[in-house]
């Protein structure tokens, strides 16, 4: 039975219920339960539910449509869902090889497949769900961070699930001019198939998602940052040069580092204290005897103009001052059966579903850092990184790991966000190492984990990079150089560091971090001095060729900061990516569509990084529509060409659009 109920149609059909309504301009929120009716409105990856719009629903029968301005949604007799644009395109039709199908096609099928399955959890009120999509001829972008080389999505399987290095944020655009938000956090995975289209939830009690129209990838991503949220403003300080290694033991040792960037005039933004500075995990606080006079160190730093920031990690061992407490309070995670302990070390992870869980950290770092001035965060160990995964194996206050596990990192990011702004700051910008459907608009700030240090790596991060910020995360970095390995007396990888830091300086945020060779060992036995250190991380610490490179790049890197904030500001008003395909800027030009190794760096910038070992010139294609400048011969190229550039070691080929930026060059 069909009905119209204000704005929202509704269908019921034996036990399901399905309910679509106007959710933004050009969209729609699609959910359908088994339960008697729509479950409350749940906190996931939208926004509260905006104005109500006003909807165009026609009911005929066991026929109905509902139309909100460029997006037309069909319900068919057998229930099936058809999408289509203001100019009656198809977009997205559901899959349904059901044997009787009232949709005028005249077309039977014996394999009792519907469009939305769920099947009871057995002792449970939730379901496995699956939800399929007829597969059409498109390309499919976002979904987050994926270590792979794929920027292009069709014809891939994404786990649905968080895991260091990984950042399931399930949104997608397709080139046929949709996007669609999966509003679910349950641990799943989707097909995107030749023959469909195919998401799966492991544990949860109704189908939720939201979809919409656009005429361009802009237009799109715009509306999706209209539902799900935007950045804050990025910080002054952020758009600079971050240092860090893996791990400065020592304020003394620390500050050296911030002096000699300053006595050898380097630009410097931010300088990075890493994990186990602390005595114990879960204690959240300097160990006194390597870091002695936090609130001296903060006021100097800021002095010489820069930022402290300092990893939090949300564990907790059997010997911090917290632990007890926290386990009373019911703030810990907890396990199906047996121990609650992972084998990372003999510690737990917070439970940052419980909101008091939350501010009961925010406590302890307000108290232990903030206090000093300290007004940035490295949210490490987001997902968070169990053992080996085994989602079905842990439990948190808001449900099964399995039902709302993606939700973590967002919870923790809104930990830090939330506690901050009660001491009414702005501008709220912390690291986070992974991230969900809605994380963005917590300050949050992507990298992409303990990746390789590697050129296969490295283009991996390139496609990371540029699908995270059409999920909607627009602020994402690197470890530049990658984290795990690296001697720095190796040449093969000093090529790759460089390459590396090329392609950095044009990344939303511009890092160096790794766990360098060869390793230093502990400085002593107990607290923060237990753990080793890598190997020096500086541009200095790579030999003079290499420190010419990235002093180059830097400088560049400074001269560029207020194109940067503009590009900021973007981000913050309008949701969009600051790093983007081509296609995002040039979607009439087809050929971009086609160009999966260059990006664009805001809208006058095209950066081709170098990906290959021994590369010392490679191909690149210039959009149509306008001029282009090479930044480092000055030469003029038409657009809509593709040519040779070239590339030594000590350029990456970057163009600037005709007219843009004439003040900037590597002169």
């Amino acid at each position: 039975m069909l009905r119209q109920e204000n704005n929202r149609l509704l269908r019921r059909s034996d036990a399901e219920l399905l309910c679509i309504e106007p959710w933004g301009e050009n969209s729609f929120r699609v959910r359908a339960s088994l339960q008697p009716d729509i479950l409350p409105n749940e906190d996931f990856a939208l926004l509260p539910e905006p104005d109500e719009i006003p909807a165009r629903i026609s009911i005929n029968g066991n026929r109905a449509s509902i139309m909100n301005g460029k997006l037309r949604c069909e319900v068919f007799p057998s229930g099936k869902l058809g999408f289509y644009n203001q100019k009656g395109e198809p977009l997205l039709e559901e899959y349904d090889r059901n044997r009787f199908r009232a949709d005028d096609e005249g077309f039977n099928s014996a394999l009792e497949i519907l469009p939305r399955t769920f099947v009871p959890i057995t002792g449970t009120d939730n379901y496995k769900l699956w939800v399929r999509f007829e597969a059409k001829d498109e390309k499919l972008y976002g979904m987050g961070q994926y270590q792979q080389p794929d920027l292009e999505l069709k014809g891939c399987i994404l786990e649905l699930a968080q895991r260091n290095s990984q950042a399931s944020v399930p949104f997608v655009l397709s080139s046929r001019g949709y996007g669609l938000l999966w509003n679910n956090p349950a641990i799943g995975k989707v097909t995107f198939g030749k023959n469909l289209t195919e998401w799966y939830s492991e544990s949860t009690k109704q189908m939720d998602y939201w979809i919409t129209a656009g005429d361009t990838p802009a237009e799109i991503e715009e509306a999706y940052a209209d539902a799900a949220g935007k950045v804050p403003m990025m910080p002054d300080y952020g758009t600079g040069f971050w240092q860090c290694k893996l791990r400065y033991q020592t304020q003394e040792e620390l500050m050296g580092i911030a002096r000699e960037y300053k006595r050898r005039d380097l630009p410097i933004s931010v300088i990075v204290i890493d994990y186990f500075h602390w005595p114990h995990q879960g204690d959240w606080c300097f160990d006194p005897e390597y870091w002695p006079d936090p609130a001296a160190m903060v006021r100097e730093l800021k002095e010489m103009g820069i930022e402290l920031m300092v990893s939090i990690w949300p564990t907790v061992e059997r010997g911090s001052v917290n632990y007890e407490e926290m386990k009373e309070l019911g703030y810990l995670t907890r396990t199906e059966a047996g121990s609650r302990m992972n084998q990372l070390g003999n510690m737990c992870f917070v439970d940052m579903t419980n909101p008091d869980a939350r501010e009961y950290v925010w406590s302890k770092i307000k108290e232990n850092y903030y206090k000093y001035g300290i007004k940035v965060f490295w949210l490490d160990e987001a997902e968070p990184e169990f053992t080996k995964y085994e989602f079905s194996h842990y439990r948190y206050q808001r449900g099964a790991d399995l039902e709302i596990g993606n939700l973590y990192p967002r919870c923790y990011s809104e930990m830090a966000y939330k506690g901050m702004s009660l001491e009414g700051q702005e501008d709220i910008l912390n690291l986070v190492r992974c991230a969900w459907a809605g994380s963005q608009r917590y300050g949050a700030l992507v990298w992409s984990g303990d990746i390789d240090s590697s050129f296969r790596s490295l283009r991996y991060q390139l496609a990371a990079g540029l699908n995270m910020g059409i999920a909607g995360i627009p602020w994402w970095t690197t470890d530049i150089g990658g984290f795990h390995g690296g001697n720095i007396n190796d040449p093969k990888f000093k090529e790759c560091l460089v390459r590396w830091f090329q392609f950095g300086a044009f990344c939303p945020v511009f890092r160096l971090h790794g766990d360098r060779e060869p390793h230093k060992k502990p400085l002593g036995t107990t607290g923060g001095g237990a753990t080793p250190s890598g190997a020096e991380n500086e541009v200095w610490s790579y030999g003079e060729e290499v420190y010419k490179i990235c002093r180059k790049y830097m400088r560049l890197r400074e001269s560029l900061r207020p194109y940067i904030a503009d590009t900021m500001k973007q981000a913050h008003e309008k949701g969009t990516p600051v790093m983007r395909t081509l296609f995002y800027n040039f979607p009439e030009d087809m050929d971009t569509w086609n160009i999966n190794d260059e990006f664009c760096f805001g809208d006058d910038i095209i950066v081709c990084p170098v990906l290959y070992e021994g590369q010392r010139n490679r191909a690149v294609y210039l959009p149509k529509g306008c001029r282009w400048r090479n930044l480092n011969t000055g030469e003029i190229h038409e657009g809509g060409q593709t040519f040779t550039s070239s590339a030594p070691i000590d350029v990456i080929p970057v163009f600037f659009r005709e007219g843009a930026l004439t003040e900037i060059s590597f002169k």
